[in-house]
């Protein structure tokens, strides 16, 4: 019988700026009253329960909840050491204050008023505002990671106007690190040649289900020394389900019977060895040198308590070395850390 294979939980390095923190991170869109409003217990207790858990990298953007999840992070980590987390942020979103007359940002899937509007902006004037307004919502005096949000058809602004300006403030030393966070990964494997940004967030692009990252950004950004973040491991909720069923989605919609059936196959290898599917879809990514952490959501306190123990509990090697013999993940030559 092999052994099981850990991916560690204790800090690992992100971003070149000295950051560490263990590979568990909570990703606070829900704090934003993403999809329903939460009410005061509930939100109060998830990044005490992350932190329980294991959890010291925090990441947040204006978009979610038109500013809400930032002042709900930041209340919420004034009972923990500053020294102790690293929190990172958006630019490309500003938000620019309007009458809400009734409205909500439901549209947008977050339930709060529409009392702001989001313009994109990517230029240097834009960064500089953007960062200014999380810090306060925040209430932090400095940030330490900064992620480029979603420029995917702003690609030539990002690249003349925020990188030159998050470059700069990293050499000041106002942030750490900085890099972008988008839904694909081609992008930002462009990013990591023509920048020197040293963190890729990438979500959706890097798990059980969608390997694609693999053929841009993952060889790049280990030879580049660029740390991604792999969010949307469980592609929008498939792969974090014990036994996936009919009506689970991917990648935000319904999935269809093939992947269904892909995820069954994997989720009965992860059973006979003794380990879950949401525990090898939380590991999976991290079984890549390039990948220093994954970011989970969650709603509740149990939620997140669950997704930090995913990756405490090492999944034995021979469950991947069956899913790469019966060709349930892919061989794309990675080596394993």
């Amino acid at each position: 019988m092999t052994a099981p294979v850990s991916v560690g939980t204790e800090p690992v390095a992100i971003g070149r700026g000295g950051l560490h923190a263990p590979p568990a991170a909570y990703g606070a869109a829900a704090l934003g009253n993403l999809y329903r409003a939460l009410d005061d217990d509930e939100w109060r207790e998830i990044v005490p329960a992350a932190w329980a858990g294991g959890v010291r990298y925090f990441d947040v953007a204006p978009h979610y909840g038109l500013g809400l999840a930032e002042r709900r992070l930041g209340e919420s980590l004034r009972a923990f050491p500053r020294d102790e987390y690293v929190v990172s942020t958006k630019v490309g979103r500003l938000l620019v204050p309007q009458e809400a007359a009734g409205r909500t940002d439901i549209e947008n899937l977050f339930d709060v008023p529409a009392d702001h509007r989001r313009v994109r902006d990517y230029s240097r004037d834009g960064v500089l505002r953007s960062i200014e307004q999380s810090l306060e919502r925040l209430g932090l005096d400095h940030i330490d990671i900064v992620l480029v949000h979603d420029p995917d058809e702003h690609e030539r602004e990002a690249l003349e106007g925020a990188f030159p300006a998050l470059s700069e403030l990293r050499d000041q030393g106002v942030i750490r690190s900085f890099g972008a966070g988008m839904n694909q990964s081609a992008m930002l494997a462009r990013f990591v040649r023509e920048t020197d940004a040293d963190v890729m967030m990438v979500a959706g692009r890097w798990t059980l289900l969608d390997r694609s990252a693999a053929d841009d950004l993952l060889p790049l950004a280990a030879q580049r020394g660029v740390s991604v973040l792999a969010a949307a491991v469980f592609n929008s909720g498939i792969l974090a389900m014990d036994d996936p069923a009919e009506g689970a989605t991917f990648d935000y919609g319904p999935a269809d019977h093939s992947v269904i059936e892909r995820s069954q196959a994997i989720a009965r290898v992860a059973r006979a060895h003794g380990s879950t599917l949401p525990e090898l879809a939380a590991q999976y990514p991290l079984r890549h040198p390039a990948v220093a952490a994954v970011v989970m959501g969650g709603a509740s306190a149990a939620q997140v308590a669950r997704n930090s123990r995913l990756i405490a509990r090492p999944v034995a090697a021979a469950a991947w070395e069956e899913l790469g013999e019966r060709g349930l993940i892919g061989t794309e030559g990675h080596p394993v850390r």
